[in-house]
């Protein structure tokens, strides 16, 4: 498959598949994916369009917030990692 449908593969079993690793930081936590996404891949490409280069993942804006187009880009892993820290990094503030 293309690289974008790898990476709608893996959103998809990060939310619903309770077997998947990731399972327990994505839809264990709540975390879905809007109804047009889970209908089709074709939906979620007509969205996202292809990624402008191969080393681009699929990342939330909103790391509390469900996979849709209107919280999702594509970045670099660099990026991804500096962003997931810091919204870690609020909501262990939001607990304390």
């Amino acid at each position: 498959g293309s690289p974008e449908y790898t990476a709608w593969y893996h959103m998809m079993a990060r939310c619903f598949k309770e077997r998947n690793p990731q399972f327990q930081n994505y839809g264990g936590r709540g975390i879905s994916v809007c109804k047009r996404w889970q209908e089709s891949f074709e939906n979620f490409l007509a969205d996202m369009g292809r990624k402008p280069d191969p080393k681009l993942t699929l990342d939330r804006v909103d790391s509390t917030r469900d996979y849709g187009p209107e919280n999702c880009r594509w970045v670099t892993r660099s990026i991804q990692n500096r962003h997931n820290a810091k919204q870690a990094h609020l909501q262990s503030e939001e607990v304390a």
